[in-house]
């Protein structure tokens, strides 16, 4: 298939300018900055409402929300966009849960990071450095997700190959990431955001010209495929999945470290309310109409998954050649790829923050050392490059299917994060023996069942790691109490966490 530079010009202005505004606030930004840890990790907790809301948005809603979802609601029916409603929650749970505690907390100690606050709170470097591996390792398989489905999309659409797409952003996002830091991302991701809702627009006008209309689409459906208009789609969305996924994708969502941090970056109280506002109903829109684009095209894209290579993550590309002109066709792919790259600009930034700030920085502090911000910004910048080439090279081979990737990190990370998150910042009686246990243990059995496949009676394994590491955080802080006050220890109540 030969390149269509038409197809191109509209993704390489984006890149361009996207790769600018990085620069450009970083540059101002620096002036002013106090320090670079403070600035680089969390842009000197300057966030307004509008921008929280939409770097929370493009963090959370990645390339599978543009692909692979829509491409499952092509084959499943309007029951995976019923199941896609609950991402109407996701920001309102953040803000509301973690928002205003993740923000006086860290204020008060000096946290630029989520694992700054896990440290004071616990008292303990084992949880901490835990954390910071946890945080690496699903964050990578994530990022890998991202690349592969942003590449895949622009070799569809534009024509070029796989790896010219790969390289073309990815060196971009990496670049942009190093060099803007977290104000330079969470800017960045405000634009990603807007382009997002570009994309969705352009591809739904596509879908109901070409299909003749939202009504005729929905007859030519109920007709063929009459299963796809029910709940249940026939069989293949069954309540037990509806639950699961709704756990997945939705209420636990509130504590993925790369959103929670994100509590810790804005400027007031005002700020974070309007975020609130604001992002639910952006979010709840974004979300719901792009999964129901994806059941659109069954009237554009009639047949059998075999029909488009045997993918779901095939549908959204395929749709897109098929009811849009070359250079509209380069503009609808800016919001898919949008989310490929704020997604991993985020992460990226998490994860230097997580070994870099919080594992190294953190080991000289302790010993009396100074490191001085000149060499932890040369770490951190290098430790970005680092894994974002890293990336890069598992990204070369695509794996299949990019959605049950995501949904792979997603499950670890709120397997490991939500007790230790929520019992940190709500319960005293919380002890570093259950986050430990928790995180752990609650982890391994996680990717042990995903692994060969067991789901308890049919459930997704999300509900046995949650549940398991529910129990190891309650079992563990009353060892670790119990065993405290037979030491002649006497829990202390920490006043930056619990008040008086």
């Amino acid at each position: 298939m030969q390149g269509n530079l038409f197809a191109l010009i509209p993704v390489i202005l984006f890149l361009v300018f996207s790769l600018g505004v990085a620069v450009y606030v970083r540059m101002r930004a620096s002036r002013g900055a106090k320090g670079f840890v403070s600035e680089y990790f969390i842009g000197s907790r300057s966030m307004g409402g509008f921008v929280l809301a939409m770097t929370t948005i493009a963090t959370y809603g990645s390339v599978s929300s543009f692909v692979g979802g829509p491409g499952q609601a092509w084959l499943v029916g309007w029951g995976w966009v019923y199941m896609a409603t609950v991402q109407v929650t996701a920001l309102f749970l953040l803000f509301g849960i973690m928002g205003k505690k993740m923000a006086l907390v860290s204020r008060k100690i000096g946290a630029v990071t989520v694992i700054d606050v896990i440290r004071a709170r616990y008292r303990s470097d084992a949880v901490a450095n835990i954390s910071a591996v946890i945080i690496v390792l699903f964050f990578i398989a994530m990022m890998v997700a991202q690349f592969v489905g942003g590449a895949k999309l622009f070799e569809a659409v534009t024509g070029y190959s796989y790896v010219v797409g790969l390289a073309l952003f990815g060196i971009v996002v990496i670049i942009y990431t190093t060099v803007g830091g977290f104000r330079g991302v969470a800017i960045t991701d405000a634009i990603c955001g807007i382009a997002m809702i570009v994309g969705i627009v352009v591809l739904a006008a596509g879908i109901l010209s070409a299909g003749g209309g939202f009504e005729n689409i929905m007859q030519n459906i109920a007709s063929s495929n009459p299963e796809m208009m029910e709940p249940f789609g026939g069989g293949q969305m069954p309540l037990g999945l509806y639950i699961t996924q709704w756990l997945l994708v939705g209420v636990l969502t509130f504590c993925l470290p790369q959103s929670v941090v994100r509590c810790m970056g804005f400027k007031d109280e005002k700020s974070l309310k309007n975020a609130m506002v604001t992002g639910t109903i952006i979010i709840g829109i974004m979300m719901i109409c792009v999964t129901a684009l994806g059941v659109l095209a069954k009237g554009v894209l009639p047949g059998e998954l075999a029909d488009y290579g045997a993918s779901v993550d095939n549908i959204i590309p395929q749709a897109i050649i098929s009811t849009l002109p070359t250079w509209l066709a380069g503009i609808a792919i800016i919001g898919p790829i949008a989310a490929s790259i704020s997604t991993v600009s985020s992460l990226l930034i998490s994860s230097s923050s997580s070994i870099i700030k919080d594992v190294y920085l953190h080991y000289h502090t302790k010993r009396g050392n100074d490191a001085g911000d000149a060499k932890i910004a040369r770490l951190t910048q290098a430790f970005t490059l680092f894994v974002g080439a890293l990336v890069f090279v598992l990204s070369i081979v695509p794996p299949d299917v990019i959605w049950k990737i995501n949904m792979f990190a997603f499950g670890g990370l709120e397997t490991g994060f939500c007790w230790v998150l929520v019992c940190g910042l709500y319960s005293k009686r919380a002890h570093a023996w259950g986050a430990l246990a928790s995180m752990t243990g609650g982890v391994v059995v996680y990717c042990a069942m995903m692994a060969i496949g067991f789901k308890p009676f049919g459930l997704h394994q999300i509900v046995a790691g949650i549940s398991i590491a529910f129990v190891l955080m309650l079992v563990g802080s009353w060892l670790g109490n119990r065993h405290d006050e037979k030491q002649g220890k006497v829990a202390e109540s920490d006043e930056v966490f619990f008040p008086a």
